[in-house]
């Protein structure tokens, strides 16, 4: 049913953990309480996971890594009865509701667009989207879900576990993200789908021996910039890509990448508003409570394929024009030798703001030569007015980074 590392766990052992954990955690005392769960060991997590959702509660998946105090912490703020750390003996942390509530998957945003805030899923809700995902993307049919990500994260999580298991697959969790034992599982894996972070994704397509390949490999979180789309692509014989929002799960899936802005098409039980190519828009998707904004600026292709261009809110205005950072990244990304680029706003006085752009590279590209680079690949208003040399950039594991905090980091920094 499912294997972790080198170890295959059967239907039957983990009903068995299931309902031992059911017992031991005291779930029936808590009929619909909402409980955060941080466990170290990731079989105990995923009992406990299936454990709470067959009892009908509310739960908050927490990175294992988690410290105590910080898992109290997000416990409280996500109005949570009980905390699982590490042990089935459950910490309170409010009374339990007076009548049972309807079970939610808990999830905390990210918090990158303002505070964070406590996003809740109906297990119907997400039923759905598994079965919507699982009847339009029928590539993987065949094909082992191999998850190098954390199972905490609904990508891991959804996308990758309970989908797997619903398309009566054996997924493979891989606890680590050591790139060469990555490599080396893979390998004794039958036609493996690779479900992991573009930053992973990218140090394996660069480890790979000449001639060898990646059967299927899936990114999603962060679109990737073109030269690392290109290295990944090429190393891969299966390349897909989802898009998706905390609030919506997965929204659309692209089952043959071409080119990274290339979102997918969208999922059959959601419906989408997005602009055009000559007037490109906020994507939102109608909910029925409401519309979903997810501040992604793009468009639906006649194709019917969803293009993405910016995040709303890292749009620089140069003097009325608008200047969308990745498409100066991927710029400076291709010329030999820059390995990692991050366009951000800077306020300027004549034109509003200004182009900055915070850059890796091998000691030979001088910033003289990425200027002229720039300058003979950008518009004029494209240009970064700054340049600003860094030894590393700061990305998280799942690639992402916040230009708003490179902006304040690199406030006196420039060249």
């Amino acid at each position: 049913m499912i294997r972790i590392d080198d170890r295959s766990y059967s239907r039957a052992e983990v009903e068995a953990l299931i309902a031992a954990h059911a017992k031991q955690a005291r779930l029936s005392d808590r009929p619909g309480a909402r409980f955060a769960v941080c466990f170290a060991n990731t079989i105990d997590w995923l009992a406990l996971f299936f454990a709470i959702r067959a009892a009908g509660g509310s739960l908050l998946p927490l990175h294992p890594s988690t410290p105590l105090e910080a898992a109290r912490r997000l416990a409280r703020d996500s109005g949570c009865h009980a905390l699982y750390h590490n042990s089935l003996t459950a910490e309170e942390i409010a009374p339990p509701p007076a009548s049972p509530e309807p079970g939610q998957l808990l999830q905390m945003s990210s918090g990158t667009t303002g505070a964070p805030k406590r996003i809740a899923r109906s297990w119907a809700e997400i039923d759905r989207e598994i079965e919507s995902y699982v009847g339009f993307f029928t590539d993987p049919v065949g094909m082992t879900p191999v998850i190098a990500c954390p199972t905490t994260h609904s990508y891991g999580l959804i996308c990758g576990l309970l989908v797997g298991l619903r398309r009566g697959a054996e997924p493979v969790i891989l606890d680590t993200t050591n790139p060469k034992f990555l490599l080396t599982a893979l390998r004794r894996i039958d036609k493996p789908l690779l479900y992991s972070s573009p930053v992973i994704l990218h140090t394996l397509a660069r480890l790979l021996p000449e001639g060898e390949r990646i059967h299927a490999a899936m990114t999603s979180g962060t679109l990737l910039p073109e030269p690392w789309f290109e290295r990944i692509r090429s190393r891969t014989v299966h390349m897909f890509q989802q898009y998706g929002c905390s609030e919506a799960g997965c929204i659309a899936i692209n089952p043959d990448m071409v080119a990274s802005a290339e979102l997918g098409r969208v999922l059959p039980h959601h419906r989408l508003s997005a602009g055009t190519a000559d007037a490109p828009a906020e994507i939102v998707l109608s909910a029925s409570d409401g519309a979903i904004h997810t501040r992604d600026l793009g468009y639906v292709r006649e194709d019917g394929m969803l293009m993405f261009l910016s995040r709303l809110d890292d749009t620089i205005n140069v003097a009325g024009l608008n200047v969308y950072p990745q498409e100066v990244e991927d710029v400076a990304m291709a010329l030999p030798g820059v390995t990692d680029a991050v366009a951000f706003r800077r306020t300027d006085r004549f034109a509003g703001e200004r182009v900055a752009l915070l850059f890796s590279a091998a000691a030979e590209v001088t910033d003289r030569a990425l200027r002229d680079w720039c300058r003979d690949n950008l518009a004029a208003h494209q240009q970064p007015g700054e340049l600003i040399r860094a030894d590393a950039l700061p990305r998280m594991a799942n690639g992402k980074i916040s230009r708003r905090e490179v902006a304040a980091r690199y406030a006196g920094s420039a060249s």
